[in-house]
């Protein structure tokens, strides 16, 4: 099938390529439950080269910048206890982590949870998290600007490989909270 956005060779239905997937990522679309079909969930193989945003829109279509969104883990601490969240920003801006995060968690402090941390804890690899499949009981902060979108360019768990989401569907993932200024330029 044809992708909706960007120049790739191919896109699969995510139902269609399970094995493509980190186990996680796996899981929430055999048990995807929102509005939008698990069918409308597209795979398409990427090279892990070129999973970062700059050399991604370089490869795959510079109109993809304003089509794509990154997710970050986040650890919010409070009293001693750490509680772990996921934003979904934009790739052309950053998370609001002092700001916007850190009052949503309410948190004292909050920061960009450490690479193994939020390996570790997701079971995907980094620079390929996606919101999709994240652990049970995690706040999933989205930028309101990303849910306006047709679709989403956003990681699928590894570094190869990205998935195509309609922007509403993230939305609708366990523990999302959409959030107006969550990315900021």
């Amino acid at each position: 099938m044809r992708a909706p956005i960007g120049d790739f060779a191919t896109a699969t239905p995510a139902p269609d390529c399970l094995d493509e997937l980190t186990a996680p990522v796996a899981d929430a679309v055999r048990a995807w439950q929102g509005g939008v079909p698990a069918e409308q969930i597209l795979y398409v193989d990427t090279d892990p080269r070129w999973a970062d945003t700059a050399t991604f829109v370089e490869h795959y279509g510079r109109d993809l910048l304003e089509r794509s969104a990154n997710c970050v883990v986040v650890a919010g601490k409070r009293a001693g206890e750490t509680r772990l969240a996921a934003c979904v920003v934009p790739s052309t801006a950053r998370a609001d982590v002092n700001g916007v995060v850190r009052r949503q968690l309410g948190a004292r402090k909050a920061s960009f949870a450490p690479m193994e941390t939020a390996t570790g804890e997701t079971g995907m690899e980094y620079g390929g998290i996606t919101p999709v499949g994240l652990p049970t009981g995690w706040p999933v902060l989205v930028d309101s600007a990303v849910i306006d979108l047709p679709y989403v360019v956003i990681g699928s768990g590894r570094r190869r490989g990205k998935l195509l989401i309609p922007g509403k569907a993230l939305a609708e993932l366990p523990g999302a909270v959409v959030l107006e200024g969550l990315g900021v330029a």
